[in-house]
């Protein structure tokens, strides 16, 4: 049996995370000895070898680009780390002496750092992607400060508090007896097909979520709904909810604007699909995906 969380990634990490529920003064400096950094070059970490955890003195050298708060994520292996982002022509100056910039899906389907770095290099930028986002109140409009090390942002004048928000989306592999429901985006890579997904909407269950969206998508009506392994995805900030669901029917009627085209998918289909030997010339999503984890479950009589 595949262990899913071998290869899915941002699932994995070492980071013993800040709160906000921890005192101001539970925050070190950023100067504070041992203290390291993940470093964002406009979309691109900045990474030394093969990882994208830096030493504090590394990130001198984009000082003058930093472009807001440094954030406090926690402590990594004993030490304080903090996350930064610079304007992207940072990048330029870590371009040589073992330095090199990318982007964060790359980096992930490429397996370009430990697989134990990714959760924390996810934390990283989607919470630098809040703050990014989020520097006025929105009950007043006053702009915000950073509390807790950046896990809350607080308004002076009217005193609100505000909180890094994660978007939950559910990803469901729909199955009616030996075949499964997948689908192409107008955005995918020609050939490759994937689970159905949409964003839960206010006052939904998971369940409801998946019905709706099985049904906008294609038109199919769905059963019984379960669980099978969730994933942050911090593009910008989301977490998967991976699930299966039975279909009641079988006919397909796609909405061109959500799917280029949707077709259900035998066992030794999908299979070939995930190894990348499909006649046609058709794939499955990078294994560091959660859509490429639910195909295998499906191949493997799991979901």
């Amino acid at each position: 049996m595949t262990d899913p969380f071998a290869t899915l990634g941002f699932t994995q990490s070492r980071l013993v995370r800040h709160s906000s529920e921890q005192a101001e003064d539970a925050v070190p400096p950023p100067d504070a000895r041992g203290t390291r950094l993940v470093l964002l070059a406009g979309d691109a970490l900045v990474l030394r070898g093969g990882s994208a955890i830096l030493e504090a003195e590394d990130g001198v050298r984009a000082n003058p680009l930093i472009t807001q708060e440094r954030i406090f994520l926690g402590h990594l292996d004993g030490r304080p780390i903090f996350a930064a982002v610079a304007a992207p022509e940072a990048a330029e100056a870590y371009a040589g002496d073992g330095f090199r910039t990318l982007d964060l899906r790359t980096i992930a389907t490429e397996g370009a750092v430990p697989q134990d770095e990714l959760g924390l290099l996810a934390t990283a930028k989607s919470m630098l992607g809040w703050h990014a986002r989020n520097r006025f109140c929105a009950n007043c409009g006053t702009q915000t400060l950073v509390r807790a090390g950046g896990f809350r942002r607080e308004c002076p004048t009217c005193a609100a508090h505000h909180f890094p928000r994660t978007d939950p989306v559910v990803i469901m592999l729909i199955r009616r007896g030996e075949r499964c429901l997948l689908g192409r985006g107008p955005h995918f890579k020609e050939g490759m097909y994937s689970c159905l997904a949409g964003f839960l909407e206010p006052g939904e269950t998971i369940e409801a979520a998946v019905a709706r969206e099985s049904y906008e998508e294609t038109r199919v009506r769905v059963g019984a709904v379960g669980y099978h392994i969730s994933q942050p995805w911090p593009f910008p900030s989301s977490l998967m909810i991976g699930c299966t669901a039975e279909a009641l029917d079988e006919t397909i009627v796609t909405d061109p604007t959500e799917l280029a085209d949707a077709r259900w998918f035998d066992r030794a289909e999908v299979l070939a699909m995930l190894e990348r030997r499909h006649p046609d010339n058709l794939f499955a999503p990078p294994a560091m995906a959660i859509a490429h984890v639910l195909m295998r479950a499906f191949v493997e009589g799991r979901a």
